[in-house]
This record gives structure tokens, C-alpha cells and sequence, in this order.
């Protein structure tokens, strides 16, 4: 397919709204829109300067359309880095259709999901990594989402790749040179100052592998689960996170039987919460399956939250999620705060093997304290997005944990004085799998199926 035809698509979602805009590029986009823009006075669009907003009637045929502003940017300063013009519109979903179909009659071909940022791409204004954070900002779910994607985008996680490669093209420069002219290019005492360079290399590549821990839970969320016997206040705190009434609340034991998710956001960060059933024994078929799917829950979360009821006793039960917690990172939460207590945190808190928070989730008091807690526990200060890279992309992972792998086969070939060649072949495949990222030496099909995953318009 020709990536200098025009394209045209809606770029606002589909529904009534303040605006609607129809945004058309490529090497004819200018001709395509003053084929249907009408302006006062005149004047001929195809003359106009870059960068300048138009307001005028797009007609189809001699029909009035719509009253609009035209945006007009020539290449290469533009989103796609063609020749684009937007049409912003009243936001009515027939108007706003209406006005696409004109400017495809008038030449434009629809264009397909993604196409205007991958126009983007295969005209260099970004890279692949860059793309790939355009959807990811439209699908951020929280501040730090945001803020992650939005660094990507600006060229954070470009600029670390681009200098590692930097270092890596460097060094297969100079064994090349240095095995086709010998006689002026030693290699001696090379593969000592080749390690450092090396074991550099690998330091920055882990860091950005271990990035990609609290990169998941950015992107992704933190998949959390609830744990306690019954009426320890489960589905009351779920109920405070929430900000609704979600979970039912009463006396009776065993109330909670399935399993409850919502998806919360605080302190910036996404948790996706899963309110289970209370952990006992119990005779019960159904409350004994919704124990156990509880526990199977807990075994794959993120962050299990621990309720105990603090005016009980604590039982076998208490000390059965005790036990199962204490290696797995957790909150622990002292409940009921509001009654005379019976337990002693400081039981809890060395049973369990973490820090206990007290709470009352009738109240609504301590949350705070929760909040700050779980915070913590996924990352370490403030996250300065402005000067540190986060990995979020699950593609980007592969391609640095193959590149950490083709550094650490060069770090072997040095320390089993292999010949110079060898060192080569490694640091060249490392050098690649880098490339992978920012979409150098990229198959097709991979291209076409991130910018398969973008809505149209974008």
C-alpha cells in the first residue's frame, strides 16, 4: 500500500458532542479540503501559510454541510509530518459523517486504524517506541500511566536505547577496522577495556529490566485482593475504597461468596481490587467453593490486603492467612478500630510478618495510612518522570532482556579469550535487538500489528 496517498478519518469518538473533527493528510491533503472549503472572501486555501485556522462552510456540491474552522499545517511540521488539514465541526454524529464522506468523494481514502500515527513513524517524526506511547496515553488508566506514557512519548525511553546503542556501534566499529587494517589498528590488551565497556552495558540494561517491574503495575494496575474470615469488614472497606455501596454488607457470616472486582485508583496508582469470601472451614458447597476461589486469588495478586477483625479473637483461621501472607507482599489491616480492642497488633504484626495498620472501615479512618502504605510498597520516593525511564511495554522487555543475553555471551567470549571476531557477532545482535525497540530493522507484519490496536482517526 502507497503511504503518500490521502487519507481522512473521524478523530473524535462517535456521539454528540461539543466538536467533531475530521482530519485529512498526505501529499494532497490541501487540494482534497479546498475541493469542499468554502472562505469568506474567497481566498484559496491551496495559497494559504502553514499553521494557520481557517472559518468557512464545507459544501458538498452546492449544499451547505456544516458551519466549521479548518486547521491547516503543512508537512513536514505536523502530526504525521505530511501535509495535514483538520475540520473541526459541531459534534453531531451525522454531520460529522457527513462531512468525512464529502472529503472522500473529493479524492481522500478512508484511512485505517492507526494509519495517521504510523504515517508518523515511517516518516521518522517518531520512532516505534513513540508510537507505541501515543495509544498508550489514550489508554492510561492513572496519573502515573499518564505520566509514564506521556515521558515515553517525549522520547525518554528512546534517547536511553539510542545512547546504549551508541556505545555498542562504537566498539563493533573498531574490531571491524581494527581486523581489516592490523597493521595499524592493535587489538592488544583490547578485550580488558572492551569488559568495562561491556559490564556498562549490562548495569544500564537491568536497570531498565528492573524498571519494567513497577512499569507493569503503572500500565496495568495492581491486582489486589482482599483477604479475612468473615465479618472482619471486607466488603466494608471495599465499600470505602469503591466510594459505593458495591459489596453487601450484614452480620450474617459467609455473606461474600463470589468473587467482587473494581477497579480503584489512589496516591496516582490503579488497583484492581477483588473482594473474596471469608476464609473459614465451613459445610457450606457454595461458601467452600468461594473459599477457595479466594485463595487462588491470593496466589496470583499483586498486593494481598489483610482484614482482621479487631474486636475478636483471633482463630485458626487468622492464622492460616498469617502464615500464607508472610512471604507475599501485603497490608495488614487492624479493623474495627472504633470497638474496644482484643487483639494486639504487635501479634498480628510478628505472626504475619508485616506492619499493621489500624483501620475503621465503618468510620472511614486510617485510609489514608493504607494508601501511603501500598504506595510504598510498589515504589520507592517520588517518581520523576522528567529524568527516569520506565519500562511498560511487554515487546520492549523481550527485546532488553535478548540484548542483556548477547552482552553476557561477549562478557563470556573475553574471559575465554576467544578471538575478536566473536565479540562481534554478539555485541551486533545486541545492537539489533535494541533496534527492535525503536523499530529499526522491524518486520512489516510487527508494524502493522501495534498500529492494528489504534482507533481510527489516530
Amino acid at each position: 500500500m502507497e503511504y503518500t496517498d490521502t487519507i481522512a478519518a473521524i478523530a473524535t469518538a462517535m456521539g454528540n458532542s461539543g466538536i467533531g473533527i475530521v482530519r485529512i493528510s498526505g501529499e494532497n491533503a490541501v487540494e482534497v479540503a479546498e475541493k469542499v472549503f468554502r472562505e469568506p472572501g474567497k481566498k484559496k486555501l491551496s495559497e494559504a501559510e502553514s499553521h494557520t485556522i481557517h472559518y468557512g462552510y464545507v459544501y458538498d456540491g452546492d449544499e451547505a454541510v456544516d458551519e466549521v474552522l479548518l486547521m491547516l499545517m503543512r508537512g513536514p511540521r505536523s502530526y504525521t509530518a505530511e501535509d495535514t488539514v483538520e475540520i473541526d465541526c459541531h459534534g453531531g454524529m451525522l454531520v460529522t459523517r457527513r462531512i468525512l464522506e464529502t472529503v472522500l468523494k473529493a479524492g481522500a481514502r478512508l484511512a485505517e486504524p492507526g494509519e495517521f500515527t504510523k504515517r508518523a513513524f515511517l516518516n521518522g517524526r517518531i520512532d516505534l517506541s513513540q508510537a507505541e506511547a501515543v495509544i498508550d496515553v489514550i489508554n492510561a488508566k492513572n496519573e502515573y500511566a499518564l505520566q509514564s506514557s506521556v515521558s515515553q512519548l517525549r522520547g525518554s525511553v528512546s534517547k536511553e536505547i539510542h545512547e546504549i546503542r551508541e556505545q555498542i556501534i562504537y566498539e563493533i566499529a573498531f574490531i571491524e577496522s581494527a581486523l581489516d587494517d592490523p597493521e595499524h589498528i592493535s587489538l592488544d590488551g583490547y578485550g580488558e577495556k572492551l569488559l568495562k565497556v561491556v559490564l556498562s552495558v549490562k548495569k544500564k540494561l537491568e536497570k531498565l529490566i528492573r524498571s519494567s517491574s513497577n512499569g507493569r503495575v503503572v500500565s496495568e494496575g495492581v491486582k489486589t485482593v482482599i483477604l479475612g474470615k468473615p465479618n472482619a469488614g471486607k466488603s466494608s472497606l471495599m465499600n470505602v475504597l469503591v466510594g459505593e455501596d458495591r459489596a453487601i454488607v450484614t452480620d450474617v457470616a459467609g455473606t461474600t461468596r463470589d468473587i467482587l472486582e473494581e477497579h480503584i485508583y489512589l496516591q496516582g496508582i490503579s488497583l484492581n481490587v477483588v473482594d473474596t469470601a471469608g476464609i473459614r472451614d465451613t459445610e457450606d458447597v457454595v461458601e467452600k467453593i468461594g473459599v477457595s476461589r479466594a485463595m487462588e486469588e491470593a496466589k496470583k495478586a499483586d498486593l494481598i490486603i489483610y482484614v482482621v477483625d479487631g474486636s475478636r479473637e483471633l482463630d485458626e483461621n487468622d492464622y492460616q492467612i498469617m502464615d500464607f501472607i508472610k512471604e507475599r507482599k501485603s497490608v495488614v489491616l487492624l479493623n474495627k478500630s472504633d470497638l474496644e480492642p482484643v487483639v494486639s497488633a504487635d501479634e498480628v504484626e510478628k505472626r504475619s510478618g508485616h506492619k499493621v495498620i489500624g483501620i475503621s472501615a465503618k468510620e472511614e479512618t486510617g485510609i489514608d495510612l493504607l494508601e501511603e502504605e501500598i504506595k510504598s510498597l510498589f515504589y520507592e520516593g517520588e517518581i520523576d518522570f522528567n529524568d527516569q525511564v520506565m519500562i511498560t511495554n511487554v515487546r520492549h522487555v523481550k527485546a532488553l532482556k535478548d540484548a542483556f543475553e548477547s552482552m553476557s555471551m561477549v562478557e563470556n567470549s573475553i574471559e575465554n579469550g576467544m578471538p575478536e571476531d566473536f565479540y562481534s557477532i554478539d555485541l551486533m545482535d545486541a545492537y539489533e535487538k535494541l533496534g527492535l525497540i525503536v523499530g529499526e530493522s522491524v518486520e512489516d507484519d510487527l508494524v502493522n500489528e501495534i498500529f492494528s490496536k489504534f482507533c481510527m482517526g489516530k
